[in-house]
């Protein structure tokens, strides 16, 4: 029985790859779903960042697609931006920055995931860096909209999401050194 369980399962790589980008697009989606909404900031902390970084790094370049899709969707009218939004406008709005991050931080990561010699400490710099590009989108973006003095905006757009960002990415790490002998026979 034990010969069962060890043996190797063939799969068809461009099905899998096709799997693993609709699975991120949902898990984004649903990571809209848990929503923290902070009284000093029009952005509620959210449980994308953690899908976003997760896609990078278990899809490579394919998680820009992953992403691609999710806000495509989103823009065609599926309630799936945080606090059920949709459509066109809802990128008008003080999120859009950091949804467009999402592509950013995983056209970063899938770009050198594939480069770097994976260690504990280079991936957790690589997943840093990727989620300073995400906040930096968003604070940008919220620059262009509010106005605000760069100080302010630090505080409303960039500082609160830290603490938990980090938490993300340390799961995200976890994750991805013991999942990443799979993924690479898979994805890459």
């Amino acid at each position: 029985m034990e010969a069962i369980f060890k043996r190797e399962i063939v799969v068809n790589r461009i099905a899998s790859r096709i799997i693993g980008v609709i699975t991120f697009v949902v898990l984004t989606s649903l990571g809209a779903f848990v929503r923290i909404p902070l009284p000093f900031t029009p952005v509620p902390i959210t449980l994308q960042t953690l899908f976003v970084l997760l896609s990078g790094l278990f899809l490579g370049s394919l998680g820009v697609i992953s992403q691609v899709i999710y806000v495509l969707l989103g823009i065609a009218g599926f309630p799936i931006f945080s606090g059920a939004g949709s459509g066109l406008f809802y990128l008008f709005g003080p999120t859009a920055g950091y949804i467009f991050g999402f592509i950013f931080a995983t056209l970063f990561l899938g770009k050198f995931i594939k480069q770097i010699k994976i260690n504990l400490f280079s991936l957790l710099v690589i997943l840093c860096l990727a989620d300073l590009i995400l906040l930096s989108c968003g604070t940008f973006w919220l620059k262009i909209i509010l106005g605000f003095p760069f100080k302010k905006l630090l505080f409303i757009g960039f500082i609160p999401f830290i603490p938990g960002d980090f938490l993300k990415i340390l799961v995200a790490a976890s994750l991805y050194i013991r999942l990443k002998s799979r993924l690479q026979e898979i994805f890459f």
